[in-house]
């Protein structure tokens, strides 16, 4: 990001619909405004350290940062009341796959930075080279963990479909297969 007012002006503009929609999938819709603020404010603050081209996802780093220093505030604060209030954010990654309950079972079995890297891919649609900003790591790091994040996944949701593929196989053994001739 560029030092001068107009280059961050440009980047604020083209990149806060991104970031809100990061938050919004994260909190509470009432605070999306002033915690997209306080990245900007933070991303302003800190400019000089960012590369060019990558000013998205070392936006998204800041962001989680500030959902974490949010979500830390807002459990110290947390009323009974405010607990029993239903949610009023957008859906969640966690969200998005409870509608399949096999997805939304292998999803709660990863692990925390697991579900964030396969979000950052999937939801935010970041390539492995963005995600690495994101996290901080290599980007060689960044696919290796995403891959094994990925299979672990699949290997969730095979273990938990084990009982379907029994019902699967009894099924074909019932109708032959079509085979092309040769």
């Amino acid at each position: 990001m560029a030092t001068t007012d107009a280059a961050f002006e440009r980047a604020y503009t083209q990149h806060l619909p991104a970031v809100s929609g990061y938050l919004y999938r994260r909190v509470e819709r009432r605070f999306v405004e002033d915690l997209a603020a306080d990245v900007f404010a933070i991303a302003w603050r800190r400019r000089a350290t960012v590369t060019v081209g990558e000013e998205l996802p070392w936006l998204y780093r800041i962001a989680a940062n500030v959902v974490s220093n949010h979500r830390r505030r807002v459990a110290t604060g947390v009323s009974l009341i405010a607990a029993l209030r239903p949610a009023d954010s957008a859906p969640s990654a966690e969200d998005i796959v409870v509608a399949d309950t096999s997805l939304a079972a292998a999803w709660r079995q990863l692990r925390a930075p697991e579900r964030e890297i396969i979000a950052l891919a999937l939801v935010e649609e970041l390539p492995a080279s963005q995600i690495a900003v994101a996290l901080k790591i290599s980007a060689n790091a960044a696919s290796i963990r995403l891959h094994r994040a990925r299979k672990k996944l699949v290997e969730l949701l095979a273990a938990d479909n084990s009982l379907d593929a029994a019902e699967r196989s009894a099924a074909s053994a019932t109708y032959p297969r079509y085979e092309q001739p040769s």
